[in-house]
């Protein structure tokens, strides 16, 4: 494999991660508000909703990849590219991890349950905004694009942390 072949394949690698990391999160922070309606005073409960969620969501996008890519290489996929669809998609369950530690620590009251929803947003923020530098970064941006693209991802974190407050009370 050429330079060129490996840069492309790191950069098409670390594209999943920013799409997965961002829409997970997305994921999250919307699951998060509806199960503090849902169940006020669990933050298991919560929790349970937000794992269970960010896993049906990637099962979801690996089958419709799947699909997609026996459609496109007119064949069936092999066990071994079903696993690297997988893997790319991971990204979205893994983006659940911070905001659940956060949640666990309501369910075990080591955190009041409200702390550990506003953690567990917070986390989600600080995911968002980090992605959000990431693809600023990779596709080399400058100031101006780089605060539009913050803004746009650290945006979409405050109209769900909006529709909690409105929705709690």
């Amino acid at each position: 494999m050429s330079v060129d072949e490996r840069a492309a394949d790191q950069r098409a690698a670390t594209a999943s991660l920013v799409a997965g990391y961002t829409y997970g999160t997305i994921i999250v922070l919307s699951v998060i508000v509806a199960g503090a309606k849902a169940y006020p005073g669990s933050a298991g409960r919560i929790a349970v909703l937000v794992g269970a969620t960010a896993v049906v969501f990637w099962l979801a996008h690996v089958y419709a990849d799947g699909l997609g890519h026996s459609v496109a290489h007119d064949r069936r996929l092999t066990m071994r590219e079903l696993g690297g669809i997988a893997r790319r998609e991971a990204a979205i369950v893994e983006a659940a991890v911070l905001p659940l530690a956060a949640l666990l620590l309501g369910a075990l009251d080591v955190l009041a349950t409200k702390t550990s929803l506003w953690l567990a947003f917070g986390l989600g923020l600080a995911m968002l905004f980090a992605q959000a530098l990431r693809y600023a970064r990779m596709e080399r941006l400058d100031l101006l694009a780089t605060l539009l693209i913050l803004a746009a991802n650290i945006g979409l974190g405050l109209v769900l942390i909006a529709l909690k407050l409105l929705v709690a009370h």
